[in-house]
Formats: C-alpha cells, structure tokens, sequence
C-alpha cells in the first residue's frame, strides 16, 4: 500500500518554569505586559502532524512517504527520519527558514504559553502523485500548509485516490465553502469532538449532512475510545489499556498511523480503529510524540491482550 501523509515537520521546543506564570502577571498592569520567565532548560523534541503519523507507521512495518516541507535546520531531524527508515522524498526543504518550531514553556501549576513559529510550513511541499496507483494508495490530509491541505484532497478526487480529512488545529483557518469543498469526496473525516463541533459550526451542517460529503467519520474521545458513524450506524470503539499514562500529546497522530495500519492491511473499519487504540496506548505512555517504540510482534501480542486475535 502507498501510504501518503501530508501535513507538518516540527520541532518541540520544551521549557519548564519553576514557579507560577500567576505570581509575576500583575492583573492591573495587563494592558503593559512585559514579563521574562527565567526556565530551567529546554527539550527539544521531534514533532509536526506528518512526521508523527509517519514515526508510528514505519513502527508498524510500513514506509510512508510524508509530503511536507522542512527548514534549513533539518539535519537532526533528517538523521531521525533516516534512522526510522522513513523515505525523505516528498519532503522540500526551504534554506531561507527554520522548520517550523513549538516553543512551549509550562509552570508548576501546569499553565503553558506557546509560541509557535510556521517557519518552512508557509511554503507549499509541492509534491505530486503523478505515478500513484488509485487501488493501492491512501492519503492522510493532517493539519499544515493550507494550499497543499486543499490541493491534496483535489488531487486525489482527479486522481481517484482516497484521501482522509484530518483538520485538527487548521480549523481556524479555514473558510465555510472552502471546507466543505475540502470534505466532498474524502473517504473519511477524523476528528475529536470538540473539532467535530467546530466543522459542524463552521460548515453550517449536521453530523447526518457532513455524512453526505463524506463516506465515514471517526470521533476519537480519549480515554472514552471513539466513534465511527456512516449514514446507517454508529459503532462505539472501545480504548486500549494503558499501562501509565504520562503525556496524552501525541496520542492523535499515532491512533490515525494504527488506523491506516488497518487499512493497509485490508481490516474493516471498526478493527482499524482497534488498532488506533493500541498505537495510541504507546504514545501516551511516554513523554513526547516520536518518543514510544515497539516490534511489530509486541503490538500484535498487546493488541490481542486487549481486543482478541488481529
């Protein structure tokens, strides 16, 4: 299977302040803000929608080719990639900018202030599906540039491939007719609830008409699982188990490299998302969102520890 997964490259730069972000704002003088945290250090941690759906996929032995640009600081993550066997081909690299880059700093009462620099995501990735194989192909469409968000999915209506739509924190960027054009023709759409709320609000349609734009859509909903709805049935996903849950970021990206996996694989669609929920299970067991490894017979032993035989 030709496996597609457009979307951001993105370094994780993380910070920690030994304090209270409270105790230095004075709420008199908000309108003068002008505050420095002193932090302890920084992590920085390989991230961005594309590279995290690709980092669980080639743990789950398959070799996505991520469409994405980079900047000019793309040699650790490059070397990442490569370690992982993951192709470098779809992904541009633009020398005038800094990969896009997440600056999130977090103080003792779990308050976070991010700064978040598009950098290379501003520039198109450009890449295009000209030798594809509509029957054995699938695109994932996750958050990043918005032209290759829409030139995608209208690319792969020409072409006949299937793509599934993953707006995530795009969502503000979008227009109304932009985005049901978007979703006309997708294969399915993959949201949280609240973003499900969002497209809804936006598009001005119920769940029912989305579903008439779309042939699937898949609410995950935490450690609640998640949700598959078509125009005949809802069909409730349970979660996987975690053994210890430490970071939850992440969690998103790998469920939709288990879902694909799923796919891949030719399972039904309720299977798939089974296999989201155990990839998920790894990401939020460590801290970060490429930071999680396994062989292939460990998930498939913890998969059936949880849902029965794959």
């Amino acid at each position: 299977m030709n496996i597609y997964i457009s979307g951001s490259m993105a370094y994780d730069r993380i910070m920690d302040f030994p304090g209270k972000f409270a105790d230095h704002i004075l709420p008199d003088k908000i309108h003068i803000l002008n505050v420095c945290f002193t932090v302890n250090g920084m992590v920085e941690k390989f991230g961005g929608t594309a590279g995290n759906v690709a980092y669980s996929l080639s743990l789950l032995n398959e070799n996505p080719l991520i469409l994405a640009t980079i900047g000019k600081d793309y040699t650790s993550y490059f070397d990442w990639l490569k370690k992982s066997n993951i192709s470098l081909e779809g992904i541009k690299v633009i020398n005038e900018e800094f990969t896009a880059g997440a600056y999130i700093t977090t103080d003792h009462s779990d308050n976070q202030i991010t700064g978040f620099n598009p950098g290379a995501m501003k520039y198109q990735a450009e890449y295009r599906l000209s030798k594809t194989n509509p029957e054995k192909s699938i695109m994932l469409i996750a958050p990043g540039n918005l032209p290759d968000m829409k030139g995608y999915a209208k690319e792969c209506r020409s072409k006949d491939i299937p793509y599934i739509c993953d707006p995530g924190q795009s969502l503000t960027q979008w227009d109304k007719d932009s985005l049901i054009d978007w979703l006309g023709g997708a294969k399915m759409l993959i949201t949280n609830d609240y973003e499900l709320e969002m497209v809804m609000s936006m598009t001005g349609k119920s769940k029912k008409e989305l579903l008439g734009l779309t042939e699937t859509i898949i609410t995950t909903l935490g450690e609640k699982g998640s949700l598959i709805s078509t125009s005949g049935s809802d069909i409730p996903v349970p979660p996987a188990k975690a053994d210890n849950v430490v970071d939850p970021t992440g969690a998103g990206d790998a469920f939709r490299a288990g879902l694909i996996k799923g796919l891949a694989m030719g399972k039904d669609m309720k299977t798939s998302a089974k296999i989201g929920s155990v990839a998920a299970v790894y990401a939020v067991e460590k801290y970060g969102t490429q930071e999680h490894h396994y062989t292939y017979h460990d998930f498939v032993q913890r998969y059936g520890s949880n849902f029965g035989e794959l």
